[in-house]
C-alpha cells in the first residue's frame, strides 16, 4: 500500500510540476518589414533611423502601423532602403546579409534586377524597403 500511495504522489507531483520552460527566444537580427516594388522615393538612398521622432513617422505609415511597436524605440533602428526611380517593373531592393560585431552591423543591400528575357510592365516604379536591425549598435550600410 506504501508503494502505490508513493506511486501516486510522485505522479501527481510531477503533473503538477512547471511544464512551461521559458526559453530566451532570440530575435533575428533583421527582419523585413516592407519591401515594395513601387512607393518609394524617386531618388537613390538608404537611410537610418535610430531617433524616436523618425521611428514615428514609420508607426504613422499603414503598410507598417501594425509592425512596429513603441518598445520598438529603445531596443531597434531602421532602415529605409529607396532604389529610385525605375522605367520598368521587375526591379527589388532589399537586404542581402546583416552581420554583427561587437560595435556595429554591417548591412549589405542586395538590388534585383529583371531578368533580360523577362516580360515586365512597362511603367515607372519606386522600389523600396524598410527594414528593422534588432540592435541599436552602430549601422554601417554597403
Amino acid at each position: 500500500m506504501k508503494k502505490i500511495s508513493l506511486l501516486l504522489l510522485t505522479l501527481i507531483l510531477v503533473s503538477c510540476g512547471a511544464t512551461s520552460t521559458k526559453t530566451n527566444i532570440k530575435k533575428p537580427l533583421f527582419e523585413i518589414l516592407t519591401q515594395q516594388s513601387d512607393g518609394g522615393a524617386s531618388i537613390r538612398f538608404f537611410e537610418i533611423l535610430t531617433e524616436e521622432k523618425e521611428i514615428a513617422m514609420l508607426q504613422n505609415d499603414k503598410k507598417l502601423k501594425n509592425k512596429i511597436k513603441p518598445n520598438d524605440i529603445q531596443t531597434s533602428n531602421f532602415i529605409v532602403l529607396n532604389m529610385g526611380e525605375k522605367s520598368t517593373g521587375g526591379y527589388k531592393i532589399g537586404v542581402g546579409s546583416a552581420i554583427e560585431t561587437d560595435k556595429k552591423i554591417i548591412v549589405t543591400v542586395k538590388e534585383t534586377l529583371p531578368e533580360s528575357e523577362t516580360v515586365v510592365p512597362q511603367v515607372i516604379t519606386n522600389p523600396y524597403c524598410v527594414v528593422r536591425i534588432n540592435s541599436k549598435k552602430e549601422i554601417i550600410i554597403k
